[in-house]
């Protein structure tokens, strides 16, 4: 046995005690006569101190060696209170290397710089950053979350049951991972976008309620919070249930992980639900940050007697910032220019209302007294305010002024502090025009229609709505599920739409579409993102800094050197041959 006591655990108690312990020297101090070593490991930290008869057991140790030290639990002179150990300290009797480390690390670890150090280079090394007491920490809240979920689940009488890796392909809004067969000659696995067809699967094996916290498999593009390649979720679905029973659902998975995990406030169940189209409007976005109080308006009938030619013609949208009147001219042009080269807006147009209501700046030579009256009455354009305007075709000045209010609220600091805003979007629509201008799905294509096959038949698809809906916190999408399409005349109707014949369908989707004529229940799920729930606790603005091996910015994976290529004789094997361009 190497250690029969961990770093963190002695106390004033054990003073006396001949004790082992062992771990990684995160400091040396050598002050002559003595020299004293922290020693860390998981559970915390504890100062030995070597005497003159032990220093030659010290010339090959170094800053992350990993040591055994034998000695006596001793009371330390000067005490420290920001450890737990801080009171004692082990007077080394034996010392011994168990793992040597290179004299030169490639970054100081465990240092309040060790953020500043380069990305890749972390992530090169990312067995030394994840000896970081943050970073390690959050590996560790990871793993009590996922303890937390399973326990929630097992407590809402969810069956755990794990779903395939290899599957097959199909269109669920990205790009596949495909793995070649060797056994099939040009044939493909795919990995899983998630576990969709599978758990649909279950419902009509007859499983009443299923979850596992399953990975999922995406080829696309990373953002700061989105994971290159591969997520994980809790995925689940449940049978003779409606919207409304997983929405309930969903409080209690976020408000228990919350509320076990941190100490900020969380809204409480049920949360407040929102349309798609109302989300757009107010908020600019589908994934709506409550913590920001800014109000996205729509001025358009009133701008229409405004002689401004920039707006003629087009929808325009106002943001009212109470005593924004205060800000400088140099914050109202740095706006400006972050909506011209950050996100693509053709202009910002803004006011400032002093507290005599007289307005300057901006675009205030065009607005008459009529109008400012009219905006006074309809927007809340008060004293000391200033006003933010946006003007594009609908779509395009929605996603603007969602920006735009963003952007406000971070610079201005309006955001509520420690506290977990959430809410339901619902209502989605159940299509939308493709950039190749085609009718696509929206959201998710095995979604029940709302007013199902009657609506499909008689609606302009664009108007179809779906039994759809989002969770979202402090701005996050943090889970996303739907009433399932249990009929196969629905399914092959909802793809029709879509440009999808009947046996593409059949093809595409067999399994489903065969096991749909054996007697379906009813049947919805959702799933949270467990990567974005851990970010959230943690308090990370990096999704990378709550997953232990993630791939960079690039989607690679530097520790392991992925993607990579490999041997001719294996792409043989896959009947794969590589054209170089």
């Amino acid at each position: 046995m190497y250690r029969d006591h961990n770093c963190g655990e002695l106390t004033i108690k054990n003073v006396g005690e001949k004790v082992t312990i062992a771990g990684w020297v995160q400091k040396i101090r050598n002050l002559g006569s003595m020299i004293f070593i922290d020693l860390r490991d998981q559970f915390g930290i504890t100062q030995i101190v070597i005497s003159d008869n032990n220093k030659k057991e010290l010339e090959n140790v170094v800053s992350e060696s990993v040591i055994q030290v034998v000695g006596k639990v001793i009371e330390r002179s000067n005490k420290n209170t920001k450890i737990s150990t801080g009171e004692i300290e082990i007077e080394a009797e034996k010392i011994e290397i168990l793992g040597k480390c290179k004299n030169i690390l490639p970054f100081e670890v465990n240092s309040e710089k060790t953020g500043e150090v380069k990305e890749d280079l972390r992530l090169e090394y990312r067995f030394l950053d994840l000896r970081n007491d943050k970073l390690h920490k959050t590996i560790l809240l990871r793993s009590e979350i996922m303890k937390t979920l399973r326990k929630k689940m097992d407590e809402m009488e969810f069956t755990e049951i794990q779903t395939p890796i290899l599957a097959n392909s199909s269109p669920e809004g990205a790009r596949d991972y495909l793995v070649p067969s060797r056994i099939h000659p040009g044939e493909f696995y795919a990995l899983p976008q998630a576990p969709q067809q599978f758990k649909q699967l279950l419902m009509v094996s007859g499983f009443d309620k299923y979850y596992q916290i399953a990975p999922c498999f995406r080829d696309e593009d990373p953002r700061a919070d989105r994971a290159p390649g591969e997520f994980y979720q809790l995925d689940f679905e449940i049978s003779f249930e409606e919207q409304e029973d997983v929405l309930k659902v969903l409080a209690e998975i976020f408000t228990t992980v919350f509320k076990t995990h941190t100490n900020w406030k969380v809204d409480e169940a049920p949360f407040r639900k929102i349309p798609y189209l109302e989300a757009m409007e107010k908020y600019g976005s589908d994934k709506p940050d409550l913590r920001n109080p800014l109000i996205i308006q729509d001025v358009t009938e009133i701008f229409k007697k405004v002689e401004f030619t920039a707006f003629k013609n087009k929808t325009v949208k106002a943001i009212v910032v109470e005593n924004g009147a205060e800000q400088s001219r140099k914050f109202f042009d740095s706006m400006t220019e972050f909506a011209t080269t950050q996100i693509g807006a053709k202009g910002l147009a803004w006011i400032k209302v002093d507290n005599e209501k007289i307005l300057s700046g901006g675009i205030s030579k065009y607005i008459t007294q009529e109008v400012q009256k009219e905006l006074e009455e309809k927007i809340g354009m008060n004293k000391n305010s200033a006003v933010f305007f946006m003007a594009d075709e609908l779509k395009v000045v929605q996603k603007i002024a969602g920006a735009i209010r963003i952007e406000l609220g971070e610079r201005l600091d309006l955001l509520e502090k420690n506290v977990y805003r959430l809410c339901y979007i619902v209502d989605f629509p159940m299509y939308e025009i493709s950039d190749e201008g085609t009718i696509d799905f929206n959201h998710n294509p095995f979604s029940m229609p709302q007013g199902g096959m009657e609506a499909l038949t008689t609606k302009n698809p664009l108007e179809i709505l779906a039994y759809q809906y989002d969770v979202v916190c402090n701005g996050y999408e943090v889970a996303s599920g739907a009433v399932r399409n249990h009929s196969p005349e629905l399914m092959v109707k909802a793809f029709e739409i879509a440009g999808y014949s009947e046996e593409e369908v059949k093809n595409r989707f067999g399994a489903l579409y065969n096991a749909f004529q054996y007697g379906t229940p009813p049947h919805a799920g959702a799933a949270p993102g467990l990567d974005r729930m851990v970010m959230l606790v943690a308090d990370s603005k990096n999704i990378r800094e709550v997953i232990a091996f993630p791939k960079n910015k690039k989607a690679r994976d530097l520790l392991m050197r992925a993607p990579s290529k490999v041997h001719q004789k294996q792409l043989d094997d896959v009947h794969i041959k590589i054209v170089e361009e």
